[in-house]
């Protein structure tokens, strides 16, 4: 009965050594195959070099773009006072009705007169010894004139101020051009083409050829000016000394440019 005690307990130790030997198996195994750390994956690695950062070439071009003004535009206002209010509103609506029928006369459209203000204020008289009094009421309309046709535009000022009396003010007159658009589409396509001109010259003297555009924005853009470019009063008192359909007026140029940034990729 000793014996087969003895030959039970090594049974036992060798299935232990066994499991053991198998457990020491399974995880050498397992660490070969998932890890970061083996000899074959640290060769591997080798190869994971960051690729190289993509080359690009960023030029900036202005075009410009000019125009003879085509248009004219000026400011009519009708200024004046009466004793009572309704009175004065109904003097400034009546006057400012003969100088719209007189623009119109003249080719002018109902669509380019823009009102552009109503004011009605009492007028005092001022008294040393006692409170202001009220003698009367002024009315003032003002309206905004657009002349297509800018050899008309001394005509319909003229008629303007022939039609609406005294009471009558012409000013600020203002030069435009009728398609501002296509100014800025001109002076767009010479942006892209000084910068693409510029681009193509750099990329053939370092023996480079362009790629692909990859951005393409504006950076700045010169508006049409919108200052007047004369300013005149003018009563009915002077109509007989001054012919304003005569008047000349020179149109000049009137210009705006564009800048564009633009990001090329080498071929």
């Amino acid at each position: 009965m000793h014996g087969t005690g003895n030959v039970t307990v090594s049974l036992r130790s060798l299935l232990v050594a066994a499991l053991v030997l198998l457990a020491l198996l399974v995880a050498y195994l397992l660490g070969g195959s998932g890890g970061g750390g083996t000899p074959a994956q640290a060769a591997d690695g080798a190869t994971a070099t960051p690729p190289a950062e993509r080359r690009v070439l960023t030029m900036t071009g202005t075009g410009e773009a000019t125009a003879v003004p085509d248009q004219l535009s000026f400011a009519v206002g009708v200024n004046l006072t009466r004793p009572d209010l309704d009175a004065a509103l109904g003097a400034a609506n009546a006057s400012m009705a003969r100088v719209l029928d007189a623009l119109e006369d003249h080719g002018v459209a109902k669509a380019d007169v823009q009102t552009t203000g109503l004011s009605m204020s009492p007028v005092y008289e001022y008294h040393q010894y006692s409170p202001p009094t009220i003698t009367g009421y002024r009315v003032s309309e003002r309206a905004r004139v657009l002349v297509e046709e800018l050899k008309e535009g001394g005509a319909a000022v003229s008629a303007a101020v022939a039609a609406g009396g005294n009471d009558v003010r012409v000013s600020d007159i203002w030069l435009l051009v009728g398609d501002p658009d296509a100014m800025m589409d001109e002076a767009r396509d010479a942006a892209v083409a000084e910068a693409t001109a510029k681009a193509t010259q750099y990329a053939e003297s370092s023996g480079q050829e362009l790629g692909e555009v990859m951005t393409l924005r504006e950076v700045r853009a010169k508006p049409l000016p919108t200052a007047p470019t004369a300013y005149l009063h003018r009563t009915n008192a002077l109509v007989g000394a001054m012919d304003l359909a005569k008047l000349p007026v020179r149109a000049g140029k009137q210009e705006t440019s564009v800048t564009v940034q633009i990001v090329w990729s080498f071929a």
